[in-house]
């Protein structure tokens, strides 16, 4: 692997890991973002790496990594792997560990499906590299069965796959706190390396990763350089009105390869996988409710078989190998184009192929938020990966996980844990004393133990609930004798329906024969069809301010750069000239009445319009749920009564936080740890978007009030 300017970074690789590389792997060299990231990482630096799906980031963390653990003698489990997804360490395990034992080093998988006998062998026996996700990570920091000392005493430098899906949510915020904690065990400064797609804001994203040592430690973005143009790619945009109509067209296209569904919804899955077992296509399901033994059954068969179909929510968006795939479809739209390029980046891996998505919207609306999302994909903008404000529950859950961990904790002292890391110091001294006075906490000569209140509500099987950061609706397990199917919405169960009551899970229906309501089981047997799908969602968000401004934008005549089929371009045609009169205008905003019913209409997204409604009470309607693209006001608004309301704001008075449905905090894990005002707080400025909510109300508005104004 020679390179004539300047000394070869390559050269700094283990000779047995570079032996290996050219005669194992049979490569004839690095790819740049493997090259560039030898000498930081070998260095010590903290680092991001970015690059697609597929584009070599494991190998480019690990070959410095196993050179570093080689030449500096690193003993015991000195690497931690992070991964967000089970299915994802199970798919890294062989390719890790079999990098570690050309070094006669190993990888060990430690999750919620390991084995308690493999998780004593390594307990006794550490693996160099322990691939895990934070919740277990978490776990083995708490429990009672693991000396964490003794098994993460040794860790030097931690690899974060898929770091940006960690970073836009409470799992983000909770691996933060938990790195903190770890750093304590093993008492120094821990090498922090996140792999990442594509994101907006790769330094802010590295800064994130990087926690209480941001600043003080060196750190880089590593990323291929770009010769400025895209990777070829081909994308269609197709409108096929209903979901059955794209189960025609999906049976029909591409028969003979191996085609990839993307789905944003479970129950999407199960409904399109279910028409097209009818149509006796090969298909297999992917999403978090069905059984851990069929999603891995579903993804072997996927990986290994050519002509067929996998039907999937994001479970398989990130970086799971699923064989050799053709093709990937969108049914309707994700709600971001990073995940658009994660699914994109999916295909074009084989020579000589080209990556290529074809959507297929099955309504009006959705049709419209493809264009938008490829517009902005066209663009080649991507959204910036931010973490949720004010995680003021998660603060909670890791003082009652550090006092576990610890069994006492001094009262002035705590906030040591986290190494002066924000939220976790002392600014969390309010939810600290709220615990203590709601006894989950107890003080005892200036020490904090666990309380009655924590044991009652989280001490079930040694505390496993604190171990996770976000909430998961109850389900009930599906069983078809001793086989589990999956998971099922208890209201499918509950609710009132005609005839025998049928599941639709893993694409084929059931009847339901038997509920245990206590042990939350139902027993079902196959029949032919008539089952129900249904999940309920958890989610507040809608669309963000610059999607739905997007959508806008199409609406005022701006195509995607992709392929438009004729049903598509004569669906947009139909929405520019039917609808878009009455919705937009290029001038600015636009208040229309129909009726009693005024609407204004911002395109400005769900937390943006949220804070408007909040913001403008004298003029919004007090009873409604604000829409991505509008937000209704008062039926007897007038343009005088809009400009008084509106003076306020302008004058630089404060945008007020969205009301919260007192609903949405159950949502919230252990907001029953927060007082009620905090947990209201946080779920507030979670749904608030005050720079959209600017944006819109700057522009000028336009009054379609008809006769009623």
């Amino acid at each position: 692997m020679p390179r004539a300017d300047g000394p070869d970074p390559v050269e700094r690789l283990d000779p047995v890991v570079l032996h290996h590389v050219v005669n194992t792997l049979g490569w004839r060299d690095l790819r740049p973002l493997q090259r560039d990231a030898i000498n930081p990482l070998m260095d010590g630096e903290d680092a991001v790496l970015l690059a697609p799906t597929a584009g070599g980031k494991t190998e480019a963390a690990c070959l410095p990594i196993l050179s570093a653990m080689s030449g500096q003698g690193w003993r015991g489990a000195s690497v931690l792997y992070l991964c967000p997804l089970k299915a994802l360490l199970n798919n890294l395990l062989t390719r890790v560990d079999s990098y570690a034992q050309w070094l006669g080093r190993r990888a060990g998988l430690w999750h919620g499906d390991t084995k308690e006998s493999q998780r004593q062998r390594m307990r006794t026996d550490p693996p160099d590299i322990l691939l895990t996700t934070p919740e277990s990570l978490e776990a083995m920091l708490i429990g009672v069965k693991t000396d964490h000392a003794r098994l993460l005493g040794n860790v030097r430098a931690v690899i974060v796959d898929e770091v940006h899906a960690f970073a836009g949510d409470d799992r983000g915020w909770h691996l933060l706190a938990v790195l903190e904690r770890l750093q304590r065990v093993t008492r120094r400064p821990l090498q922090r390396i996140g792999l990442s797609a594509t994101v907006g804001n790769p330094q802010q994203l590295l800064s994130w990763l990087q926690g209480s040592g941001a600043g003080k430690r060196p750190s880089r973005v590593i990323a291929p350089a770009s010769d400025g143009a895209p990777p070829a790619s081909e994308v269609e945009l197709d409108y096929v009105g209903s979901l059955d109509n794209a189960a025609k067209l999906i049976a029909a296209l591409h028969k003979g390869e191996k085609r990839l569904v993307f789905c944003d919804s479970r129950r999407q899955v199960e409904q399109l996988g279910a028409a097209l077992r009818a149509r006796d296509v090969t298909v297999f399901l992917s999403h978090a409710s069905l059984a851990a033994e069929e999603r891995a059954r579903s993804e072997q068969a996927f990986a290994e078989a050519r002509d067929c179909v996998i039907v999937s929510t994001s479970t398989l968006e990130l970086g799971i190998d699923v064989g050799d795939l053709d093709r990937v479809i969108q049914i309707d739209a994700p709600g971001t184009v990073a995940s658009f390029l994660q699914r994109l980046g999916r295909t074009g891996r084989r020579t000589g192929s080209t990556r290529n998505c074809l959507f297929l919207a099955t309504g009006k609306d959705t049709l419209l938020q493809a264009a938008a999302l490829l517009l902005l994909w066209g663009q080649g903008w991507v959204e910036p990966v931010t973490a949720p404000p004010d995680p003021r529950h998660l603060v909670a859950q890791q003082l009652l996980a550090a006092i576990l961990q610890e069994h006492k904790l001094g009262d002035q002292l705590w906030p040591e844990q986290w190494n002066g890391l924000a939220p976790f110091d002392r600014s969390a001294a309010p939810v600290l004393r709220h615990l203590v006075s709601e006894g989950f906490l107890d003080e005892d000569g200036g020490m904090l133990l666990i309380g009655p209140e924590a044991e009652q509500r989280f001490g079930r099987r040694h505390f496993i609930e604190l171990t996770a950061s976000f909430t998961a609706p109850p389900q009930f397990t599906v069983l078809s004798g001793r086989t589990e199917i999956g998971r099922t919405d208890p209201s499918v169960l509950t609710e009132e329906r005609p005839g025998p009551r049928r599941l639709l899970l893993a694409g084929r229906s059931w009847q339901v024969t038997f509920i245990d309501w206590v042990r939350k089981r139902v027993f079902v047997e196959p029949v032919d069809s008539g089952g129900i799908a249904k999940w309920s969602s958890g989610s507040l968000a809608g669309l963000s301010y610059a999607l739905t401004r997007a959508m806008r934008e199409v609406l005022l005549g701006d195509d995607p750069p992709v392929s438009l089929t004729r049903r598509a371009v004569a669906c947009l045609a139909e929405w520019r000239r039917d609808d878009a009169p009455h919705v937009v205008h290029p001038g600015g905003t636009l208040v229309t009445r129909t009726g009693n019913d005024v609407r204004w209409w911002t395109w400005a997204g769900y937390r943006a319009n949220a804070t408007l409604a909040a913001t403008l009470p004298s003029v919004t309607d007090p009873v409604q749920r604000p829409t991505d693209s509008y937000v209704r006001l008062r039926e007897d608004l007038t343009p005088a009564v809009w400009r008084t309301a509106c003076e306020g704001v302008e004058a630089g008075a404060a945008l007020t936080l969205p009301n919260v449905d007192y609903r949405a905090v159950r949502g919230l894990k252990f907001s029953a740890a927060l007082p009620q005002r905090l947990a209201v707080a946080t779920v507030a400025t979670r749904l608030a978007d005050f720079e959209g909510a600017r944006a819109a109300l700057a522009e000028p508005v336009r009054f379609h009030l008809g006769s009623s104004a």
